[in-house]
């Protein structure tokens, strides 16, 4: 149960994660998924398990790769922008080049 939580505690910062990198209709979609994820989250731990491919259950399963695909795009745009990373990109060309 903590591993759930843990996952929809960074899906629910997914959303921002797309404001940041200008991506606006994934930011929409990952907050309307994220309803849906909090909402099994509760159906599950409170009540009984939705059916498998119910609305509930494949917006929490969808939102969780969403969640994934943003944090993977922050992941990547944050080393691209690092000081050390273009450092060693720039020696890397000049040896290259050379």
């Amino acid at each position: 149960m903590g591993a759930i939580v843990m996952f929809l505690i960074l899906a629910t910062v997914a959303p921002f994660l797309f404001l940041q990198a200008k991506k606006m209709a994934f930011a929409v979609a990952q907050s309307i998924l994220l309803i849906g994820m909090w909402l099994y989250f509760f159906q599950v731990t409170m009540y009984t398990d939705p059916g498998v491919f119910s609305i509930t259950w494949s917006m929490f399963y969808l939102g969780l790769i969403g969640a994934h695909v943003a944090w993977v795009m922050f992941i990547v745009a944050t080393v691209k922008t690092s000081p050390g990373y273009q450092d060693s990109l720039t020696k890397e060309k000049e040896t290259l080049l050379s």
